[in-house]
């Protein structure tokens, strides 16, 4: 399977059949990559950036809360950056963000 990347605001994700990297900036930290296995997630949250807000692309995994989207008006409604399973998107991104999850939804067991 190929592999399928976004190109986020400060960051990517990438997914190369088995497993989604999101790679990002970390205060004081450089850059860190948090790997996941596709088949381990319960699912993706996608909101598509608009021409006024970025979107978000967020995995979640099993026994933990999604991640709590931000109330500020400038934030418009995504997850904190420090959120490491968590990417924003520009609008130019969207596709890309719906390829993905279409990817990782075809590598996961049905159950």
């Amino acid at each position: 399977m190929a592999t399928s990347d976004i190109k986020g605001v400060q960051g990517t994700i990438a997914f190369d059949g088995e497993w989604i990297t999101i790679t990002k900036p970390q205060a004081r930290q450089g850059e860190r990559e948090f790997r996941i296995r596709a088949a381990d997630i319960t699912g993706i949250r996608v909101k598509p950036a608009t021409r006024l807000f970025y979107g978000y692309v967020h995995i979640i995994l099993p026994g933990s809360a999604a991640a709590a989207e931000s109330t500020s008006l400038s934030a418009g409604g995504r997850p904190r950056h420090s959120d490491p399973h968590s990417l924003t998107i520009p609008r130019r991104a969207n596709d890309a963000a719906v390829r993905l999850v279409a990817a990782v939804e075809q590598t996961r067991p049905t159950s």
